[in-house]
């Protein structure tokens, strides 16, 4: 059975949606991943690349961060017409596992965070991670959230206060989606507040 350009990637649409209106919700896209049938995928997880076919389209541009970066930019390119750019004038970027370390920093510090007058021209940046149900413990406070949650991140990247030190003249800033390999979603809009409990967990799905 194959992937549907309009059912499939609506339900991977609305997922994203409760998740970033919801922080501290995990999206399940497991689902949607599994009929992603593309030949030669060159290097991209198949859930970043189902988000890449939800999201991108030739009116934005993109990033990617990887070892196979130009082969997997060719891919996003060739499957959804948007064009690769740079990082500061990228409206997606892609920080895939295999990029090299301080790549996640480098892509918060570098993108664009929008203007005043047009706060949401600003980058959306999406991770592959080990997992987003287990890992370090981050608490959650801020819109969507009644009181806290917490988010369980298991990455070697240092990027919480990198992203703070970017939020910090909200409105302007940067958005975080981030996706494990079990094609769990996390999604952290610049509004949440991240406090990091530096307390490793694993939690049973």
């Amino acid at each position: 059975m194959k992937l549907d350009i309009v059912h499939d990637l609506q339900s991977v649409y609305r997922k994203m949606v409760d998740s970033t209106s919801r922080p501290g919700l995990i999206s399940d896209l497991s689902k949607e991943a599994a009929l992603v049938e593309v030949e030669n995928q060159k290097g991209c997880p198949t859930s970043l690349l189902l988000v890449a076919l939800t999201l991108l389209d030739q009116e934005v541009t993109f990033k990617v961060f990887s070892a196979q970066a130009e082969a997997v930019s060719k891919l996003i390119n060739q499957l959804t017409y948007s064009k690769p750019t740079t990082t500061e004038q990228a409206d997606y970027l892609l920080v895939l596992q295999d990029a090299e370390k301080g790549s996640l920093e480098e892509a918060i510090r570098k993108s664009k965070s929008g203007t005043l007058n047009n706060p949401h021209d600003a980058a959306l940046i999406i991770v592959e991670t080990n997992s987003v149900t287990s890992g370090e413990v981050h608490l959650l406070k801020g819109p969507g959230i009644q009181t806290m949650e917490s988010a369980y991140v298991d990455t070697q990247e240092e990027w919480v206060q990198c992203r703070q030190n970017k939020n910090k003249e909200y409105p302007l800033g940067i958005d975080l989606m981030l996706i494990d390999q079990q094609h769990q979603l996390l999604s952290l809009p610049r509004t949440t507040q991240i406090t990091r409990n530096r307390v490793s967990v694993e939690w049973d799905m």
